[in-house]
């Protein structure tokens, strides 16, 4: 591919031009006017996964994304995008079909056949342009298909649409949190541990559903910090031990221990042995 030239690229979101590429350039087509949704927060969005072999183009979409708000994490390969995918999975994936090893078409048929991840939103971009090529990217189990050269205003009203698709197909999330001797009334906010109420902060509170959201799975530090704190600079990693020692000591000896720590990564919240 040719050199991607991206001087009239957006540094933060997508302005008031369209842009358009075309065989790793960026042209500016027709001037449009166009609201930007950049002030998202981080992470409110959602992680995308970007698996695209073309650095320009892997570039491009991620600066893309990240310019409307959007978490990603970018990929050369399937199997580096699928081993990523074990330790958490994305909300969307963008993938290229034209991949070095496992082709994009074989690793969306493996995200499909597995029953965590057959309902993920995946788009496929892909410079595979034929008729018979969209057919099969659909029927292999791609949601979208788009094709070079692509306009990243329209890049993002996809994935904004199949976003927005899966949240309507989302299932009501339960109001009430059982586990062992903890309960929690995610309506109310209030926490009860043996039927006694805990006076928990707004900061404790969060960490706890958080944590009781992904039972037995290891939450990292990075991961709190990033979602609870939002990684502010004036925030220092002691501050999440000092949260998670209060928490423990107001859960109490029974409750307190169903948070455990895994040296070096982070926290996870086990259920108690029936």
């Amino acid at each position: 591919m040719g050199t991607l030239d991206i001087k009239n690229f957006p540094a933060h979101g997508v302005s008031d031009e369209d842009v358009i590429v075309r065989r790793g350039r960026v042209q500016n087509a027709r001037q449009r006017k166009t609201r930007s949704n950049a002030f998202i927060r981080k992470g409110e969005s959602g992680m995308i996964y970007i698996i695209e072999d073309d650095e320009n183009i892997r570039n491009l979409v991620q600066v893309a994304l990240n310019g409307s708000g959007y978490e990603t994490a970018a990929f050369e390969t399937a199997e580096e995008a699928l081993g990523a995918f074990k330790v958490k999975a994305p909300q969307l994936a963008i993938f290229d079909l034209m991949l070095p090893g496992m082709d994009g078409l074989e690793a969306i048929r493996k995200i499909r056949a597995n029953d965590a991840w057959k309902k993920l939103p995946v788009l496929v971009l892909t410079a595979k342009d034929k008729e018979y090529d969209k057919v099969a990217g659909l029927d292999g189990g791609a949601d979208d298909y788009m094709t070079n050269p692509f306009s990243v205003l329209e890049l993002l009203a996809r994935v904004r649409s199949l976003l927005r698709r899966t949240k309507e197909e989302e299932p009501e999330q339960p109001k009430l949190f059982d586990c062992g001797a903890l309960h929690l009334d995610l309506e109310t906010r209030e926490v009860k541990v043996n039927g006694s109420e805990v006076l928990l902060t707004y900061k404790e509170y969060e960490l706890l559903v958080y944590l009781a959201e992904n039972q037995n799975r290891v939450v990292s530090r990075d991961e709190l910090l990033d979602k609870l704190w939002d990684w502010r600079a004036d925030v220092e990693t002691r501050t999440l031990d000092i949260h998670i020692k209060t928490l423990r000591q107001k859960l109490g000896e029974e409750a307190g221990h169903y948070i455990k720590t895994v040296r070096s990564v982070g926290y996870r919240f086990m259920k108690p042995q029936e």
